[in-house]
């Protein structure tokens, strides 16, 4: 079995920005030497999410409309008590979401479902770069 690690670089802009990541990942999948195996897509960091959705206009509006009735900005957070950075919901939601998602894929790309996408979801409260590991295993 061969490993292979790859990075994603790209900026967000802030709370709730969700980023198609799929050709961005079967662009890195088509570097490698790796024909059939699995990927994994990993986020460093406590306030980003990696998982899939039908990237449409509806379920972009949905997800965030989601997270605010599960997680509200507003509701108190013990972590604002130590940090005062205003995102106590953003970690976590983060943690609801996992940092990561592992994908099988073959001929050098990922095997998905019709209207499934990669995603990258911004959650911290401000935009930030970030990076994605891909550690690519076949």
């Amino acid at each position: 079995m061969s490993v292979v690690t790859k990075e994603l670089h790209f900026d967000t802009k802030g709370e709730v920005d969700i980023i198609d990541i799929t050709e961005k990942v079967n662009g890195k999948l088509r570097e490698s030497d790796i024909e059939d195996g699995i990927v994994t897509v990993f986020v460093p960091g406590a306030t980003g999410a990696v998982t899939t959705i039908e990237y449409e206009s509806g379920l972009l509006r949905d997800l965030p409309n989601a997270l605010e009735r599960l997680f509200p900005k507003r509701m108190e957070y013990e972590h604002e008590y130590r940090w005062h950075d205003g995102n106590g919901h953003s970690h976590v939601r983060a943690s609801f979401l996992g940092p990561s998602l592992t994908v099988p894929f073959r001929d050098k790309k990922l095997i998905l479902g019709t209207w499934q996408q990669v995603v990258f979801v911004e959650l911290d409260n401000k935009r930030r770069s970030r990076r994605i590991i891909l550690q690519i295993m076949g």
